[in-house]
C-alpha cells in the first residue's frame, strides 16, 4: 500500500524513516520534516531564515519532483519555526515557490529544532494515482 521516496537532490535521512511515502491507492505523498541541509555536504545551508527557508523548500520540490509531482500539487505544509517573528521574511520566500495558490498550511514555534535550525517544513502532496 506505501512505498519510500528517496533523491540524493535531498539531504538523506539521518535516521530510521524515509524522505517520504506515497500511498499508492489514494495518491498521496508524506514527506518528513525538511530542514535547511545541503544534499551533496550535508551541511546546514544559511544563518537567516530566507536562506534556510529557500534551502527547505528546494529540498521538498527535490522530493516532490522526484515522486512525479509539483510544488502546485502541494495540499498541505506545516512549519516548524524557532522564532514566529521570521514570518514576514518566511513569506517572501515561500509565496516564490507556490504563488497565486498556495496549500493551507500550519506554522508552530518550537523551542529546538535538528541542528539547531531556524525552519523545518513538511508536505502533503496530491499525486496521479
Amino acid at each position: 500500500m506505501k512505498s519510500s521516496i528517496s533523491t540524493p537532490k535531498a539531504p538523506a535521512a539521518i535516521g530510521p524513516y524515509s524522505q517520504a511515502t506515497v500511498c499508492k491507492g489514494g495518491g498521496l505523498l508524506f514527506t518528513s520534516g525538511q530542514i535547511a541541509l545541503d544534499p551533496v555536504s550535508g551541511e546546514v545551508v544559511g544563518d537567516e531564515i530566507s536562506q534556510q527557508t529557500r534551502q527547505v523548500l528546494e529540498n521538498l520540490q527535490s522530493i516532490i519532483r522526484t515522486a512525479g509531482g509539483s510544488m502546485s500539487d502541494v495540499l498541505k505544509v506545516t512549519i516548524y519555526f524557532k522564532n514566529l517573528q521570521d514570518y514576514p521574511r518566511l513569506n517572501e520566500v515561500y509565496a516564490a515557490f507556490f504563488g497565486d495558490r498556495p496549500p493551507a498550511r500550519s506554522a508552530v514555534e518550537v523551542c529546538r529544532l535538528p541542528k539547531d535550525v531556524l525552519v523545518e517544513m513538511d508536505a502533503v502532496v496530491a499525486l496521479e494515482s
